[in-house]
């Protein structure tokens, strides 16, 4: 149990897992400020500001999520594999 702290493949494993969480929520935020601002476009007969927000917001969510969804597959991929990570639940 106590080698598994040291494995430097278990330790970015950890790493990559953190910025995929932390990146999945920037993504989905941008994603869920695009949808509130078309919303408040749709009720308010679409000012400006809601047409940019909502354009930045679904650009920005194309760009920023395909990344952390990939190596998140990646991620419990390795886990399923690597029978010395059935300690670490995600």
């Amino acid at each position: 149990m106590n080698e598994s702290h040291d494995d430097p493949v278990l330790i970015r494993r950890m790493q990559v897992g953190s910025f995929v969480r932390q990146t999945l929520r920037i993504g989905y935020a941008a994603l869920a400020a695009a949808i509130v601002a078309f919303g408040v476009g749709v009720f308010a007969d679409f000012p400006p500001w809601t047409v940019t927000v909502a354009a930045v917001g679904l650009i920005a969510s194309c760009v920023i999520l395909p990344i952390p969804i990939v190596l998140g597959y990646g991620i419990r991929k390795a886990e399923r594999e690597d029978p010395g990570a059935s300690g670490h639940g995600g």
